[in-house]
């Protein structure tokens, strides 16, 4: 069922990048961030949920997060990866806005499961040398497994993972998780800058 929501449009997007992150930000107190009661992928029990998927397939979000990510990702970085399906739009907005920015960087995506028929391949995208330095992207992190199982998969494949960015970060112990495994992370948002403007907005 769709919800009977406006869905806000902004004509033009600025590339200043604190303009940005307030965009991303409306967007996802006023199309991500729900109230109620919950079951997480994790199997958690939650009084919120965020869809962030609402916020990275919207134009504007999308090019808001391509963006910001862009800006995040160290120097060396030679490509960014994310477990589908949450990461699939995130990986490609990054992709897509480097092409602009004069800094080609491709995107891998992660299967959950290997491909049923073909090359069976766990990982999707262009053919890249071993140990190429790859960032791993996430939308919501909560307990962490789904970017790190990301993780995992390119370093049995022969690549070099040492970061993780996402744009939410639930503080529910990921970020512990990726310390312990030796995993830089860093996120554009905790949840409690979503819930502030949401409770500050009424949105």
């Amino acid at each position: 069922m769709l919800d009977n929501i406006q869905l806000p449009l902004y004509p033009e997007v600025s590339t200043d990048l604190t303009a940005l992150r307030q965009l991303l930000l409306e967007l996802f107190g006023k199309l991500a961030y729900k109230e109620g009661d919950f079951i997480l992928s994790s199997g958690q029990h939650s009084s919120y949920y965020i869809n962030g998927k609402r916020v990275t397939l919207h134009p504007q979000g999308a090019l808001a997060v391509g963006r910001l990510l862009l800006s995040m990702l160290p120097a060396d970085t030679q490509a960014v990866a994310g477990l589908t399906l949450g990461a699939d739009p995130i990986v490609s907005a990054v992709t897509v806005v480097s092409a602009y920015e004069n800094r080609p960087i491709p995107g891998l995506i992660i299967r959950k499961e290997p491909k049923g028929h073909g090359t069976r391949a766990y990982i999707e995208g262009p053919p890249l040398p071993a140990e190429t330095k790859v960032v791993v992207l996430e939308d919501v992190v909560t307990t962490g497994q789904s970017a790190l199982k990301a993780v995992q998969r390119l370093n049995s494949a022969g690549y070099t993972v040492q970061e993780i960015i996402a744009l939410v970060d639930r503080q529910q112990g990921g970020g512990e998780l990726y310390q312990q495994q030796g995993l830089q992370f860093r996120a554009l948002f905790t949840i409690q800058d979503i819930q502030q403007y949401y409770q500050q907005t009424g949105a």
